[in-house]
């Protein structure tokens, strides 16, 4: 089976989670700067099968966009332009960066590591991909 990716998108870093072959498992992977997202996606999807890709939709608690939406539909844009083969998700991520915290407190990483926000960012990226599996098993059930 082919991998699925999730990108949890930001204007200075981003950072990209990705699943096992048989789109079990979320793990976070990488934390690129934004500026070079394309060129690693490019790379990427030359060593791997990417079927889908994720990628976090912010918003507000009211549901209304956030401020980093314009510069996400901008990405998503030059994706489907650069990347037609493949399939692109977009996904609630709402609370991921809060969830991210928690999951690192939770998993003992101490609290100077839990500073680091590429690591914040590739954890995200994990939670938004994991919840885009468990919603896709449920639909599929």
């Amino acid at each position: 089976m082919n991998r699925v990716i999730a990108i949890d998108y930001g204007t200075k870093r981003t950072g990209i989670a990705v699943t096992d072959p048989l789109q079990i498992i979320a793990s976070p992977l990488e934390t690129v700067p934004t500026h070079t997202l394309f060129e690693w996606l490019t790379n990427y999807f030359g060593r791997e099968n990417v079927s889908v890709v994720v990628v976090g939709r912010p918003t507000q608690m009211d549901g209304s966009p956030s401020s980093v939406t314009p510069h996400i539909d901008a990405f998503v844009r030059k994706f489907c332009t650069l990347f037609p083969d493949k399939r692109l998700v977009r996904h609630d991520e709402r609370f991921t960066s809060v969830m991210a915290q928690r999951a690192m407190i939770d998993g003992g990483v101490k609290k100077m590591a839990r500073r680091d926000k590429a690591m914040v960012d590739r954890v995200s990226a994990a939670i938004i991909l994991q919840s885009y599996l468990a919603t896709e098993k449920n639909l599929n059930l």
